[in-house]
């Protein structure tokens, strides 16, 4: 994969709404868990690509609260491939020293996903290179008001600061996201990482997420790399 983009900078933490599962296995007459299926390639050379670009951080929304609202078989075989994939995939992590993390509330997946997340955590703990999140059962308001009930539990007397409210979220070390990534076209940020988005470029495209490869996250970081981020401050030009 090149490394040259227009202005040298590269993201050093991008986030990622895998969108358009559903929609490419109905495109091709096929149920929905195909899709989710053909998904986890993408996850795969993404992941990998972003290794190999030296990103510092990856943040995938692989499932959010809303989604236990769909048909039981679905999530029941969406939980079923998670478990696939971090047994089929801890060996590329440890060969890529990618450090893996969840985030979400974790405490509500089944023991079962519980255990098998903790295990890839604890044998990837001391890689040094990509740090890769799943979002699993995440909603940025449910992580929000986490959040703040934490804050209240630790018998905060002052107003807190921002940097201190922080410190409560679920990956406080983790630097807000440089670029948000979403497949399918949609343009909506679906309840994912709100508070940390503030500042974040957005880049929509319409290739479906199993259709999603390392030429599409380069034109992702081409149209990066062109952006001047002013972080709300002024424009330089007169």
């Amino acid at each position: 994969m090149a490394h040259h983009f227009s202005n040298g900078t590269l993201p050093r933490h991008i986030v990622i709404i895998m969108d358009g599962n559903g929609r490419w296995a109905k495109k091709r007459g096929l149920p929905r868990v195909v899709g989710h299926r053909a998904g986890i390639k993408a996850v795969r050379d993404t992941v990998e690509a972003c290794a190999e670009l030296s990103i510092g951080y990856l943040t995938l929304f692989a499932f959010s609260v809303e989604n236990w609202k769909r048909p039981k078989s679905e999530v029941e075989t969406l939980m079923n491939l998670l478990q696939e994939y971090l047994d089929k995939e801890l060996p590329t992590l440890m060969k890529n020293n990618i450090r893996f993390g969840a985030i979400g509330r974790l405490g509500d997946l089944s023991p079962e996903v519980q255990a098998r997340l903790e295990s890839v955590v604890e044998k990837t703990s001391k890689n040094t290179g990509l740090q890769f999140f799943l979002a699993l059962n995440y909603s940025g308001r449910a992580e929000i008001i986490d959040a703040v009930n934490a804050a209240i539990s630790t018998n905060q007397s002052h107003a807190l600061t921002e940097d201190e409210f922080r410190s409560f979220l679920y990956a406080p070390h983790v630097p807000d996201p440089d670029l948000m990534i979403r497949t399918s076209g949609e343009l909506r940020i679906s309840n994912f990482l709100l508070w940390q988005l503030a500042y974040t470029e957005i880049y929509v495209t319409k290739v479906l997420w199993p259709d999603f490869r390392r030429r599409h996250l380069q034109q992702a970081l081409e149209a990066f790399s062109t952006r001047e981020r002013r972080f709300g401050g002024i424009d330089n030009e007169a």
